[in-house]
């Protein structure tokens, strides 16, 4: 992992969040060119407003993070549509013994909650 320079690269559901990105852009490079702009591009940036909301949202205090948090859980719930359809369409397969990215966008969404509810 490289050296942590901001706080919230500290936090464990921005690093689980930043590995869903990751793992969004590599899955999606082999979407088919006629869905590449419209389900690709669309999956990539809501997968990385995760990120970016977390990271916005952590220098912020009281009702402004607790906004930004909610925008990063928005984002990822954002995403369960389209992991769906990319299924529906065998645009993404199922891997034998790994975690499948609706497993890891489950945990991120849970941990957003918990995250925005410690706010209180």
């Amino acid at each position: 992992m490289p050296r942590v320079r901001y706080d919230f690269q500290n936090l464990d559901v921005y690093q689980k969040a930043l590995g869903f990105a990751e793992r969004v852009y590599r899955e999606t490079e082999d979407f088919p060119q006629r869905v590449q702009y419209s389900l690709g591009d669309q999956f990539r940036r809501a997968s990385l407003s995760i990120c970016n909301n977390i990271a916005e949202g952590a220098q912020k205090r009281g009702p402004a993070k607790r906004q930004f948090y909610g925008y990063a859980l928005n984002s990822a719930r954002e995403c369960v549509p389209m992991m769906e359809l990319a299924k529906r369409l065998k645009f993404l397969a199922e891997r034998n013994g790994e975690a499948g990215l609706e497993d890891e966008c489950f945990h991120i969404c849970n941990m957003l909650y918990r995250l925005i509810q410690s706010t209180r």
